[in-house]
């Protein structure tokens, strides 16, 4: 198994240990706990560890069970990261399916140049939309995400005093027609005040819902 191309039952395993390394820090994970969180057979998870073991993902012990390596720690926290990420995506998004569901598929598309974009346009939140702590990004993508995040910023997140163009709108069409209709749109500038913002110059009046849903480019 190469270390880049994981696939999809690979990464869910490393992605299930490392929650259960949020819950429970250095304990060992029983094979039994595995198969029953992924709903596999005991069997099935025996294999899949004894594999991940071999190639230095976990380190494993017989009867007494897996912990993450240094190497496995990384995936499982780079895999868990992805998958809230996309649940924060999600719920900003007009969509109406089962997010935890959905974000377990999208998790698995996602490369390192994706993860950045999505950071970047979300303003790299640090909490799923259950209140979860969102991993760090990786070493590989964390540079780049310091450098650009100044550039972007969704429009609750603006600074006093500080102003931006909007680039995308994150919501329905419906909500998107009365967004114009109040006069914001993409290409709009908007001012962040201390009573609150300005679109184009025109004091305006908008939820946070909505302020979360707007992202801007900043303007330096």
């Amino acid at each position: 198994m190469g270390t880049g191309h994981f696939q999809e039952f690979e990464d869910e395993y490393l992605e299930t240990l490392y929650e259960f390394h949020e819950k429970f820090p250095g304990q060992r994970v029983r094979n039994g706990d595995l198969a029953k969180y992924l709903d596999v057979s005991p069997a099935s998870a025996t294999e899949m560890v004894q594999r991940l073991a071999r190639d230095g993902f976990v380190d494993y012990v017989p009867y007494k069970g897996a912990s993450l390596t240094e190497k496995g720690l990384e995936h499982g926290m780079m895999m868990k990261r992805r998958h809230r990420l996309a649940e924060v995506l999600l719920t900003l998004l007009p969509f109406e399916g089962n997010v935890h569901e959905t974000a377990c598929r999208l998790e698995h598309a996602f490369n390192d140049d994706l993860e950045l974009c999505i950071s970047l346009l979300l303003g790299n939140p640090t909490l799923d939309p259950s209140g979860r702590n969102i991993p760090p990004a990786n070493s590989r993508i964390a540079p780049k995400l310091e450098q650009h995040l100044s550039d972007l910023s969704v429009m609750s997140k603006l600074d006093v005093s500080s102003e931006g163009e909007i680039i995308m709108i994150m919501t329905t069409s419906n909500a998107r027609a009365v967004l114009q209709e109040v006069g914001i749109s993409v290409g709009d500038m908007i001012v962040r005040n201390e009573n609150g913002y300005s679109c184009n110059g025109d004091p305006i009046q908008i939820s946070k819902d909505l302020a979360d849903r707007i992202v801007l480019r900043r303007n330096k």
